[in-house]
């Protein structure tokens, strides 16, 4: 389908979806700034490396960031001994990023003590519209994948 010819609906339901998450987010980058000591765009890169290392270009990709960001971000989390990096073992051009466990108890620390609870809007609605988002959600999900 040409992009003239999408369904604008869809369109300004997503930008809604996305203006709805990003204007509520504030708040809790803050605490996870004030409970880290980091900038949140250092424990963004913290939070991505949790379930494995990467490289540093996958780590810019998983992060939005370019090539040079990531790298500042990487050297600035090494210092800090959060991070460490070592050969990629297939490929001896990369290097691979990993937490330390430093950078792992930080990242728990934050879903421990930082709660993530859905704005008061999502609270307050019923339990069938619930389930209606979810299944919403879970079939664009799907699709995504």
């Amino acid at each position: 389908m040409a992009p003239a010819d999408r369904n604008t609906e869809a369109d300004q339901l997503w930008q809604m979806m996305v203006g709805l998450v990003w204007e509520t987010r504030g708040e809790w980058r803050r605490k996870v700034s004030e409970v880290t000591g980091l900038p949140f765009s250092r424990t963004r890169v913290l939070r991505r490396l949790f379930d494995a290392p990467m490289t540093l270009t996958q780590l810019a990709e998983a992060t939005g960031s370019d090539a040079p960001a990531t790298t500042v971000a990487v050297n600035d989390l090494e210092a800090r001994g959060l991070v460490e990096r070592y050969p990629h073992p297939e490929n001896k051009r990369a290097k691979l990023v990993s937490l330390t466990s430093s950078g792992k108890q930080m990242i728990e620390l934050v879903r421990r003590t930082v709660r993530d609870d859905a704005p008061s809007g999502v609270h307050d609605l019923s339990k069938t519209d619930l389930a209606h988002l979810r299944r919403i959600l879970e079939r664009i999900d799907r699709a995504e994948r």
